[in-house]
């Protein structure tokens, strides 16, 4: 069914309130075409499309749309076409939304630069949406391996229709069958990126390297898929150094690092894009369209060979600068070259973790410990617990290590003995080396008095007015020769106390 302008128009201004057309203008359609689409001005200037299905199909495809518009419009750097309002008509609803503003792009005729750069970014913006918002707007999704069977199902459909060359038929199947090429993580897709799809503006007319991409239009096959659909145009008809800058900048702006064989794929679904055609116009019997799809296969067989030598050598040449690009940046990640050159600092690229493995060694101990602290005492070492040690502050002992001292194996460590069950107490030192077979017997100080473990230590105020008051025996700390409480581990800036000198019994009398 075709409908004029003026009736889309109607449609236009009975599904939004207010919009009073004053012009209309159609868009001519071709056999095939899913929608009829027009655009209307009203009397406000405000310009909008008016686009009404051609198919119960193209009709259920629109209302996805609509639901998709809604969660995914606010989401985009760029526009899409935002849906206002909805008229019915026999095959479903006609949707009405704002035009988007921007000129469509010739991807044969874009040349590298900036623009190229805008649209590779624009692709990375859309494969970077979350799956759950196409799966929430009733959008289609296929992993990698249900992507290969559609394809293959399809192939075997297209066979059976009598109108797709053998030699096609083999060259596709074997791709198909070649499940290496396949393996990719399934994104959020457009499904139709073509450049008359893609809108931009330009500063500067008579430049095209002052365009920016300013909005993506026809969302109706979008999907959760493979995104080397979304290249198929552009590994078909761009030139190499173009199609090299668009992979570029969507590199770096993707989330995911792009599989190595997206161009292959991209390439492959341009070939096989003929075959839904073809599908599609047997279904709704156009004829016509059938005939001009068969001779469309038939060019494409003729001139397969030719292609595949051009790709062939474009694939070369992509190689090597990419090779080129990797020793260069590997060049500037060694810290062992003497010319590397010292990089801006940039938190967003691949650096040198630190530290380096040789900046992290241990030092050993040995000299510094046996040079700075004298070793414990035996009865200290035996009461500690049988897999630690503990190391005491004490004073070290005069004079250096005479030339017949003990080799030391592992840590010596110096502390001072001294009692607490009397009035009095001896200091007694001595040395040990701890853990180590080649030391010598061990010297006894018979001054030494060893605390008993159960008996509280009673800690008096410093004024010497205060009543004494007992620590728990799990909480005792050992008293050092010099007054001062020792630090037990895992203490941290632990506060010293002194005891008073008074005589403990007197205190305990009170």
């Amino acid at each position: 069914m075709t409908r004029s302008p003026l009736f889309l128009a109607a449609l236009a201004s009975s599904a939004v309130p207010g919009l009073d057309p004053v012009a209309v203008e159609g868009v001519p359609s071709r056999p095939g075409d899913l929608f009829e689409i027009a655009y209307v001005e009203d009397s406000q200037d405000r310009r909008w499309v008016v686009k009404a299905p051609c198919t119960a199909a193209a009709g259920a495809m629109l209302d996805d749309i609509t639901a998709l518009s809604g969660l995914l419009g606010r989401r985009l750097d760029v526009a899409m076409p935002m849906v206002r309002g909805h008229a019915p008509v026999p095959e479903g609803r006609a949707a009405v939304y704002i035009r988007v503003p921007g000129r469509p792009l010739d991807f044969a005729g874009l040349g590298p630069g900036n623009l190229a750069a805008e649209v590779g970014r624009t692709l990375a913006h859309i494969h970077n949406v979350e799956h759950l918002l196409f799966e929430e707007a009733g959008r289609p999704a296929y992993d990698a391996e249900a992507h290969r069977h559609r394809r293959l199902s399809e192939l075997d459909r297209a066979a059976a229709t009598g109108h797709v060359p053998t030699g096609l038929l083999t060259r596709w199947e074997h791709a198909l069958e070649d499940v290496s090429l396949w393996r990719f993580a399934p994104s959020a897709v457009h499904g139709t990126f073509t450049g008359a799809n893609v809108l931009a503006s330009f500063d500067d007319e008579d430049d095209s390297s002052s365009g920016r991409v300013r909005g993506v239009l026809a969302w109706e096959e979008s999907r959760i898929g493979d995104p080397a659909d979304d290249f198929a145009e552009l590994a078909n008809v761009a030139p190499p150094e173009t199609l090299d800058a668009v992979l570029e900048a969507y590199a770096q702006s993707r989330v995911e690092r792009p599989d190595a064989h997206l161009v292959r794929r991209a390439r492959l679904a341009a070939e096989m894009a003929p075959l839904r055609t073809l599908l599609h116009a047997l279904a709704s019997g156009q004829l016509d369209v059938v005939e001009r799809t068969a001779d469309e296969l038939r060019a494409l067989d003729a001139r397969v060979e030719e292609d595949d030598s051009r790709h062939a050598e474009e694939d070369a040449e992509r190689s090597e600068r990419t090779r080129l690009a990797r020793e260069r940046a590997v060049q500037m990640l060694d810290p062992d070259d003497p010319e590397r050159p010292e990089p801006a600092w940039d938190a967003t690229q691949p650096h040198v973790p630190f530290p380096m493995l040789g900046e992290t060694q241990a030092i050993a101990m040995t000299s510094l410990l046996s040079d700075a602290q004298p070793a414990p005492s035996a009865q200290e070492a035996r009461s500690a617990a049988p897999d630690q040690a503990y190391a005491v502050p004490s004073t070290p002992a005069p004079g250096p290590p005479g030339p017949d001292a003990a080799p030391v194996s592992q840590v010596e460590v110096d502390t001072t003995a001294h009692a607490t069950g009397g009035d009095e107490a001896t200091d007694g030192t001595e040395n040990e080396v701890v853990g180590s077979r080649e030391a010598g017997p061990e010297p006894h100080d018979a001054s030494t008095v060893e605390p008993e473990a159960s008996r509280p230590v009673p800690l008096v105020a410093p004024d010497g007015e205060g009543s004494p008051f007992e620590i728990d025996e799990v909480e005792a700390l050992p008293e050092d020769v010099d007054g001062v409480l020792d630090l037990h581990e895992g203490a941290s800036n632990f506060v010293p106390v002194a005891p008073h000198h008074h005589d403990r019994r007197s205190h305990e009398d009170h």
